[in-house]
């Protein structure tokens, strides 16, 4: 499918995924509107700190993906919607998980129910390497069974079951998109990379985190961007799950150090009781089988394997160390 010539929607416009997401589609040259959630601050999120260029070529459209009748109207006269909007800190779904029922379910229900009626040409809808669980083999496919360890996890199964239904039910053409562990410029801070960056920014030496033995996926956003829009212009993705990953495992405690040498720093690792998860919510394994990826449309990570890794963690810390990008940050503080 060739997005020249479509209006495309972004929700999530504003966050760490979708602001990169966004500007990809900018500048090839895409009609993009931008659906930032609605504040007081008038604030686009990460999207503020984009390039005059990128500003100027936007349409952005604030409101509130738990709305459905703002949702349809960010909707109407666009071809391609990419739905990136949701609650996605795993701590935090803890301790509010009815707001990610309503957000993360509800939201992607308003979306599918004004793409049926609006009769869009494409859903893009996000999913997580979250929704497996701790792996029950390597690599994970994407016939992987689910297993919610967190209420963010099955908020997101529901998200994604909600979707396959409309394209069941209704022929909806919807592709869902799997990323694994993504990082990059603009991640929170809750998130382990930027955690461990952030405090290493700061002068701290003795670096606070949680469980060290857990083993990740971890993908690079601009490989996640190119895999979102990949899927959107091919035509075998729709009604599929498709993962997108570095397929390339790795444990925290590995990528602490692959992260203080990439920084020329030496390091203590103190374990914070705050950022363990609760014993049988703590996902243990994942590592993403990307072939389907392959075999659909062609896809590959450019930052593969561990020197990908390294190449992706460097960029990353080059961003991040950026005094104006720094200051961005809360790093003395455990974010939930």
């Amino acid at each position: 499918m060739d997005l020249k010539g479509k209006k495309i929607l972004v929700t999530g416009a504003d966050g760490f995924i979708g602001s990169h997401l966004t500007e990809a589609l900018i500048r090839r040259g895409y009609a993009v509107r931008a659906f930032v959630y609605y504040n007081s601050f008038n604030s686009w999120g990460w999207l503020d700190h984009a390039s005059s260029e990128i500003k100027n070529a936007l349409e952005v459209f604030e409101g509130d993906v738990r709305d459905p009748y703002r949702v349809k109207k960010a909707m109407e006269g666009c071809n391609i919607i990419f739905h990136l909007a949701a609650l996605v800190a795993i701590p935090y779904s803890y301790y509010s998980p009815g707001s990610y029922i309503d957000t993360n379910v509800k939201g992607t229900f308003n979306i599918l129910q004004a793409a049926r009626e609006l009769k869009v040409e494409k859903v893009i809808l996000t999913s997580t390497s979250e929704v497996y669980g701790t792996a029950q083999y390597v690599p994970i496919p994407e016939t992987h069974p689910l297993n919610a360890q967190s209420p963010y996890a099955a908020s997101k199964i529901g998200s994604d079951q909600l979707a396959l239904s409309y394209y069941f039910s209704f022929s909806t053409p919807i592709s869902i998109v799997r990323p694994f562990n993504t990082y990059g410029p603009r991640q929170s801070d809750r998130a382990v990379i930027p955690t461990i960056i952030t405090q290493i920014a700061n002068g701290k030496r003795i670096i606070k985190l949680g469980s060290l033995t857990p083993t990740r996926d971890f993908n690079y956003v601009q490989d996640t961007v190119r895999g979102f829009i990949e899927v959107a212009e091919s035509t075998a993705t729709i009604g599929e799950i498709v993962n997108i990953g570095s397929n390339y495992e790795v444990s925290i405690g590995e990528t602490v150090q692959m992260i203080a040498d990439v920084m020329k720093t030496e390091i203590e690792i103190e374990i914070d009781s705050k950022r363990i998860r609760p014993e049988k919510s703590e996902v243990v394994r994942l590592w993403a089988d990307v072939s389907k990826a392959v075999k659909l449309f062609g896809w590959e990570p450019h930052y593969g394997g561990k020197e990908g890794l390294k190449r992706g963690l460097m960029e990353t810390a080059e961003w991040f160390t950026n005094e104006e990008n720094l200051k961005l940050y809360k790093a003395d503080r455990y974010n939930l």
